[in-house]
């Protein structure tokens, strides 16, 4: 088992390098501007929610747990009046295939011919609890292999989402105090990942007290004990999402691991180059603790 929770922590960090790129990439915004979203504007949360995005903003955020329900009804709210969500995916995938094959050319034959496996994988993976995962599983499936094989790894990347949002839940741990608890994990400045998802300076407040009476912070820093028990999340999130690699295969992971891990320092410099260097943390090593 201890192999398969390594493998797990190295196949989940490759697919967040694999796939998290895309929702800062100039091209998917441009695309989705072009289908008449005025300026492209909130592309992170339409290309990310338009599996889910007919049920409205209030189930997006409920799916999206961390980032602040005003963003969520901005974004799709701006963008439903000018599109089919369908339209969105495509779209997207557009940027996808372009972007791949220009910045990881040597990804491409490997993750084509994984396509098959990687869908057989999610098709075998329960969807009970896996909201985001359910709708991106059900949505419908480009015929491009390496559209497809992208897209079946962002199905299980959002499986392990799921999974990881529960086990918050089941804590009793809310979207601001799990935003500081990473920020802390994270070693990130000054409050800015709950910063970044539209916590606003009273919730930050709110949600350290919160943590500060499970003794997880001080005053207006997460503690030793706080970063401790995000790493003991962390590692409870690798253990429960194991089972879905194992469905993959170790022969599979390997090759996964072989044609992705080498490259993925490119697709973190593109978040870099178009968004800054803090964005995408699940993509990212941690820093030195200040």
């Amino acid at each position: 088992m201890t192999e398969w929770i390594d493998l797990t922590r190295r196949a989940a960090f490759a697919s967040h390098r694999l796939v998290g790129w895309i929702f800062w990439d100039p091209g998917a915004k441009a695309n989705l501007a072009s289908l008449g979203v005025p300026d492209g504007l909130g592309h992170y949360i339409v290309n990310r929610a338009a599996p889910l995005a007919a049920a409205g903003p209030e189930v997006v955020t409920a799916a999206f747990f961390s980032i602040a329900p005003e963003l969520v009804r901005f974004a799709l709210d701006h963008a439903a009046p000018h599109v089919a969500w369908r339209d969105v995916t495509v779209a997207r995938d557009a940027a996808v295939v372009d972007g791949l094959r220009r910045m990881a050319p040597e990804v491409v034959a490997p993750l084509e011919s994984l396509a098959d496996e990687l869908w057989r994988t999610v098709d075998a993976l329960p969807v009970a609890g896996r909201v985001l995962f359910a709708a991106h599983k059900a949505w419908p499936r480009p015929a491009d292999p390496l559209a497809s094989a992208w897209n079946a790894v962002n199905a299980l990347r959002e499986w392990r989402g799921d999974v990881h949002w529960a086990v918050l839940v089941g804590e009793g741990i809310g979207p601001i105090e799990a935003g500081l608890l990473h920020d802390a994990w994270m070693g990130y400045p000054d409050h800015w990942l709950p910063k970044s998802r539209g916590a606003n300076a009273p919730q930050i407040a709110a949600g350290l007290a919160s943590l500060a009476e499970r003794g997880y912070a001080d005053g207006e820093r997460v503690n030793d004990a706080g970063v401790a028990w995000r790493q003991d999340l962390e590692d409870r999130t690798d253990h429960l999402c194991a089972a879905s690699w194992r469905v993959f295969g170790e022969t599979n992971v390997m090759a996964f691991l072989r044609a992705v891990e080498p490259v993925g320092d490119r697709f973190l410099a593109h978040i870099d180059a178009t968004a800054g260097d803090l964005w995408m943390p699940a993509a990212r090593t941690r820093r030195p603790r200040k």
